[in-house]
């Protein structure tokens, strides 16, 4: 039997692929292109998405632990839901579903509500699954390089209520435990659920002094306008996902998305580590950046 694992290609399968490398188990990774995918030895390019039934059906064929990413599609929910229904009828018994912290919350932000309506599949059918909640993506502000670097400025518009953003390379380890967890299991298992969060709450203030710090020079707040966090957005994805992102935003803005000390807790006995901080993500990059 064997993992498969969707979502392969993109910045979190990528980290996953490379926690289950050498683990001694199958893994087989979702791609449209095999032809073009670079995986680590041992991993297997299985051809097919998530919008795609037939081809589906056949790369489930012999699987037994699936990790479920939707991708940021119009239809992102009902890939995932129909991906799940795929995997039931394949016999597979065990899920590690990438689901997103504060979604049952943000009901006014589509991607959220979405993912939580996957999460309500997973509970009413008793599906045998690892709902992993992460916050908002740490390396997402690689981005904003330019601008801090040029500018001295941070250009997310977080706000001031505070996020606990999510090292990647922690939700990559969370989610190959978990798969691994779940595959050398003799049976299904119940499920479980973990925020997926870092150990600070970042904001405006906070990531400002941070990058002063890490870069050596003045660094200031952009701002929380969302009119150009918008347009911004709209020059590199769709119109209907710049707005999703938005009206993301604004809720940071509004409500934050703070983890408890027990979300924290739970998640370092998982990895058996406290999770990555922004501060060491930022020095660490702007060496980085130094070296060129």
């Amino acid at each position: 039997m064997a993992i498969l694992v969707t979502g392969s290609t993109g910045v979190i399968g990528k980290q996953v692929l490379a926690q289950l490398s050498g683990a001694g188990v199958e893994i087989r990774a979702l791609t449209r292109s095999p032809e073009k995918a670079q995986f680590p030895a041992g991993v297997t390019a299985v051809q097919g998405d998530l919008s795609d039934i037939d081809g589906l059906r056949r790369a489930m064929a012999g699987v037994s632990t699936l990790f479920l990413l939707a991708p940021n599609a119009a239809d992102e929910l009902t890939q995932a839901l129909q991906a799940l229904s795929v995997a039931r009828e394949a016999g597979v018994k065990g899920v590690v579903y990438l689901s997103v912290f504060k979604g049952a919350e943000y009901v006014d932000v589509p991607h959220f509500t979405g993912k939580h309506t996957v999460e309500r599949m997973i509970e009413h059918l008793d599906i045998p699954a690892t709902v992993l909640r992460p916050a908002y993506f740490i390396q997402n502000d690689v981005r904003l390089k330019d601008a801090l670097l040029a500018h001295g400025v941070y250009g997310m518009p977080i706000g001031a209520k505070g996020i606990s953003m999510v090292d990647v390379r922690d939700i990559g380890e969370a989610a190959a435990l978990e798969l691994l967890r779940r595959e050398r299991a003799a049976q299904p298992l119940p499920r479980e659920t973990y925020a997926l969060v870092g150990p600070d709450a970042i904001d405006a203030q906070r990531v400002a002094s941070i990058w002063a710090e890490a870069l050596g020079r003045g660094v200031r707040y952009g701002g929380d306008d969302l009119d150009v966090l918008e347009q911004r957005l709209k020059a590199v994805a769709p119109a209907w996902l710049a707005y999703d992102m938005r009206l993301m935003v604004s809720r940071y803005q509004q409500d934050g998305a703070v983890a408890s000390n027990e979300d924290v807790a739970r998640l370092t006995a998982l990895l058996g580590h406290r999770p990555r901080s922004y501060r060491d993500f930022a020095i660490e990059t702007a060496a980085a950046w130094a070296k060129g």
